[in-house]
């Protein structure tokens, strides 16, 4: 049983940046290729970015290209979410991801495991 902790989330003004963290315990991290979604009050919870296993391949939203990187640490466990140019729409509770497949999660079916979710809010 893997056990996801996210942390990072804030109140930040339009423009700014944030880097969520994800930690993992319970599991070797390098066995699950990982992903951030998010999901907006009133909205279906929605890809983000996610990473291979080893990290060399990154798979990003149209909304987050450009802005985001996802990025992986296996030897500390632990996922990270650069956000940069952050607007008012990417306020959502994140969530990290864990699947035990090889290839970048893109989708929220099939998820093995899920973090408890941070809150992200952008002001305008």
């Amino acid at each position: 049983q893997v056990h996801l902790v996210e942390s990072g989330g804030g109140l930040v003004q339009a423009g700014g940046s944030l880097r969520l963290s994800c930690a993992a315990s319970g599991g070797t991290l390098s066995n699950y290729a990982m992903g951030w979604f998010r999901q907006a009050p009133g909205k279906e919870r929605a890809f983000v970015a996610a990473i291979a296993r080893s990290g060399d391949t990154t798979r990003y939203a149209d909304s987050a290209k450009g802005r985001f990187t996802i990025s992986r640490d296996n030897a500390e466990n632990t996922v990270y979410l650069q956000m940069n140019s952050l607007k008012p729409e990417d306020t959502a509770v994140y969530y990290c991801a864990a699947d035990r497949g090889f290839y970048p999660p893109v989708t929220p079916r099939g998820i093995d495991y899920w973090g408890q979710g941070t809150q992200v809010t952008v002001s305008s």
